[in-house]
């Protein structure tokens, strides 16, 4: 029996419901291993999970995303060894902690080229650039895009991985710090939200083709503006919600034959096959230096509470990333 810490909530709430608790881990069972956390990977499903968004049993961990070392190898597994270095972004929840027992699906060998930093920050975030750019709708070169919220974690990857694809991005921003940040890392246009109207800046950069693609991981502040960006026959593709839930919306708000998807990276990720073959192509990016993973913010495992309260501020920008 090892001891651990982990951050752990009993009830739903603000940051604060958060615990850093000691915590005994058994040996890993059948089809387990227990990895030892090198870093772990904050993300803003976190929060919803945290809130009560997305219901859980509670009292439970918090946390989908790390990556360290195979300490310890459970009956049945073959694919894994001690000692082996792995990433995941995965079920069960509970990534907040120093040690922890996984299934091995949701693992993958993580490429000696790259660090365990790197892959705790990368691997939610890049494998949702992946399906968002590749699967949802499969961008082509020279079609024009807009990307919502372009300088935060999963923006500053979708904005190298797509310039690699040829694509032109119109990234939105909330600060000329951030619209600065999205430039430098490839967007071709950043429209200041806050400031500009996003429509009118869109049809003026597209001279009034709009987009045939909206990215949109804000959620209620941005999603009108994202409907009203997108030209016939159009996509919108809302993945997330940070300003919070967008409401109900009428069908006949899809004027224009639109087509809108939710999507998510757990369906995408539940076959092992998909989740090996989005996460290659995720590391080759990664490691031809195409996408470089920006961490801009680290914190203490025990800050945790802090990590949380700069995300849901915007804070951040880039990926941020808690240190056992």
């Amino acid at each position: 029996m090892a001891m651990a810490k982990t951050v752990r909530i009993t009830e739903t709430g603000g940051p604060e419901v958060m615990k850093l608790v000691d915590v005994e881990v058994g040996a890993p069972g059948q089809g387990q291993v227990q990895v030892r956390n090198h870093a772990i990977g904050i993300n803003f499903i976190d929060t919803y999970f945290r809130t009560g968004l997305y219901p859980m049993d509670l009292p439970n961990g918090i946390g989908l995303e790390g990556a360290g070392e195979v300490t310890a190898v459970g009956a049945g597994v073959t694919d894994f060894k001690v000692g082996d270095r792995v990433a995941y972004c995965s079920q069960p929840i509970g990534s907040y902690a120093t040690l922890r027992n996984l299934p091995t699906n949701g693992l993958v060998q993580l490429p000696a080229q790259i660090d365990f930093e790197t892959g705790a920050a990368m691997m939610l975030k890049g494998l949702t650039v992946q399906y968002l750019l590749r699967r949802t709708y499969p961008v082509q070169k020279g079609q024009t895009i807009l990307f919502h919220a372009a300088a935060g974690g999963v923006g500053l990857i979708a904005m190298q991985w797509a310039k690699a694809l040829g694509v032109t991005v119109i990234g939105t921003a909330g600060s000329e710090e951030k619209a600065a940040l999205a430039k430098k890392f490839g967007a071709d246009h950043v429209i200041l939200y806050r400031q500009e109207n996003v429509v009118e800046r869109v049809r003026e950069i597209t001279n009034g083709e709009m987009v045939p693609v909206v990215y949109d991981g804000v959620g209620k502040d941005t999603f009108q503006a994202s409907i009203d960006s997108l030209q016939p026959f159009g996509m919108m593709v809302s993945y997330g919600n940070a300003s919070g839930a967008v409401p109900p919306v009428p069908l006949t708000a899809l004027k224009g034959s639109l087509y809108i998807t939710r999507p998510s990276l757990m369906p995408h990720t539940a076959k092992r096959a998909s989740l090996l073959e989005m996460a290659a192509d995720l590391f080759e990016m990664v490691g031809s230096g195409k996408v470089r993973i920006e961490i801009d913010q680290r914190y203490p495992l025990a800050d945790a509470v802090r990590a949380h309260q700069d995300l849901e501020s915007r804070r951040t920008t880039g990926s941020s990333i808690l240190l056992p």
